[in-house]
């Protein structure tokens, strides 16, 4: 009777907290735009010949180095002169992390406007430092689709989960409107080469020219929609435990131990860095493809303006070779369906994503595990990242010798004609659930030059997949000492597969 009677305690506090929680709700906030005027900045100078020339054309220059890419960031941040708009699933509060504040710190205090639009999902953990960083006159900070229990978001999956299961995945870097940052990195030192344990392969394409201002307008759409909430309304001034002050003495601690490594020497090496920040530009028709924020609110079967149809016409249409890179990749029956169709055509369709020993999610790994047989009966040729890539591949993109690599890059080349480079995996979550962005690139010369150089390495950085002669799965690698052949999912041992295995019997597959 005891126990039952603490039950049903817990039971009425729990409900009791629920209904006294205060749930976000549509505040009063300005509406602001990206600036118009900034054609006589630095950056707006650097190409403006270019841009002039190339009519309609936008520049393009691929970042495929996790040094390069931050390097990149913080090296526009140094540039900028009018206004930053930085949008971003989450800020890791790490090396890095604190390099990209420190550097939006100080953009701020030369005057330049910045303005912060992350998703709650890890934001929520930092509402001290966010609300700190906000109360600089310069920065503004928005979360996208807050939680309301701020200090305990499980109640928040409880009582409200189809709203806050949808989050804004999308990640832009845009600096004075006049260049821009696009891909799939987050900012964390995983994806800048800054772990010496794990390495995460991504992409990032910067652009100068007319794409700029139609990825600005999508930061303006997420900026300006209802489920992007100033920081200042979750947290009131009296709550603040950080203060701007505080938090400036801790972002030059963190710049005053990073100036000492060599990874301030190995980012300030960095190609971008040596040119200037001028580097030679591929100059293709592009255009900013995204999910509009509404899609948090829709209905999952709703497509109406949604990333996912607006590239499935190139999949379909593509006559000779598609190439499909994405580290979460669950296809499911009508993925499989799609991409089988689209190789019956005469299409090659090679598919690169995630082993199990390589993947930081086993889960999303469970739900891709049982469409294998099925692409590769329907022709669909299939690579797994390797998770210790031979020495030459280690070499070639400057990985530490110790790091564990994991593909996170999102991107498609459909005919070597189109690239698309953002953050959309071929999953049911970016697909139904989260928002999503890309470019998408008609630029024949920088997807045919991705193509080769990604078909080159795959040999010596990822598992080829086959069916033997009695319709098993094999493993194939390719070293300096000959063909080794897997029976089984190589690198991991036996509990990790029986856990996916486990996984796998869940029904779990729409939320991957």
């Amino acid at each position: 009777m005891g126990q039952t009677r603490l039950a049903g305690l817990l039971v009425i506090l729990v409900l009791f907290t629920a209904g006294c929680a205060t749930r976000p709700q549509a505040v009063d906030k300005p509406l602001t735009h990206a600036l118009d005027d900034t054609g006589n900045t630095h950056l707006g100078r650097l190409y403006a010949d270019e841009v002039a020339t190339h009519r309609g054309a936008s520049g393009l220059y691929l970042i495929a180095s996790g040094l390069e890419a931050i390097g990149a960031r913080l090296h526009l941040a140094d540039r900028a002169e009018a206004s930053i708009d930085a949008q971003y699933y989450f800020v890791v509060d790490d090396t890095t992390g604190r390099l990209f504040i420190e550097r939006l710190l100080k953009a701020a205090d030369r005057g330049v406007r910045v303005r912060l639009l992350l998703d709650d999902i890890a934001a929520v953990n930092h509402d001290p430092g966010l609300s700190a960083l906000d109360s600089h006159p310069h920065i503004e900070v928005r979360v996208f689709n807050p939680f309301a229990y701020r200090n305990f978001t499980a109640l928040d999956f409880l009582f409200d989960f189809r709203r806050v299961n949808r989050r804004m995945h999308n990640k832009s870097f845009t600096v004075d409107n006049q260049v821009t940052i696009v891909g799939g990195r987050n900012i964390g030192d995983e994806y800048f080469q800054a772990r010496e344990d794990l390495d995460f392969g991504d992409l990032d394409l910067l652009a100068f020219g007319p794409v700029v201002n139609e990825v600005s307008a999508a930061f303006d759409a997420y900026w300006n929609s209802a489920p992007a909430t100033p920081i200042s309304a979750l947290v009131d001034e009296s709550r603040r435990t950080i203060e701007l002050g505080d938090l400036r003495i801790t972002m030059q601690q963190n710049l005053d131990a990073a100036l000492q490594t060599p990874y301030k020497d190995a980012v300030e090496s960095t190609q971008l860095a040596r040119k200037a920040g001028r580097p030679e530009l591929f100059w293709c028709r592009s255009e900013a493809v995204y999910d509009l924020p509404g899609k948090v609110s829709s209905d999952r079967s709703d497509s109406t303006h949604r990333l996912g149809p607006l590239l499935a016409p190139y999949l379909i249409n593509a006559q000779q070779q598609v190439l499909v890179i994405s580290p979460y990749f669950v296809p499911g029956e009508r993925g499989v369906e799609l991409l089988r169709g689209v190789h019956s055509n005469g299409t090659e369709v090679i598919v690169v994503t995630n082993s199990l020993a390589s993947t930081d999610v086993s889960a999303v790994h469970a739900g891709y595990a049982p469409y294998r047989k099925p692409l590769l009966e329907g022709g669909i040729e299939l690579h797994e990242v390797r998770p210790d890539p031979d020495d030459q591949i280690r070499k070639k993109r400057g990985k530490r010798s110790s790091s564990r690599s994991s593909l996170h890059a999102k991107a498609f080349v459909f005919d070597r004609r189109w690239l698309y480079v953002g953050s959309f995996n071929f999953d049911p979550r970016s697909l139904e659930l989260n928002t999503e962005m890309g470019l998408l690139c008609d630029c024949p010369e920088l997807a045919g030059a991705l193509a080769d150089e990604l078909i080159e390495d795959l040999g010596r950085a990822t598992y080829r997949v086959t069916l033997d002669s009695d319709g098993e799965l094999a493993w194939h690698t390719m070293d300096a000492g000959g063909e080794t052949i897997h029976r089984s999912e190589p690198g991991v041992g036996f509990w990790r597969r029986f856990g996916v295995l486990l996984m796998g019997l869940l029904p779990i597959e729409g939320q991957l």
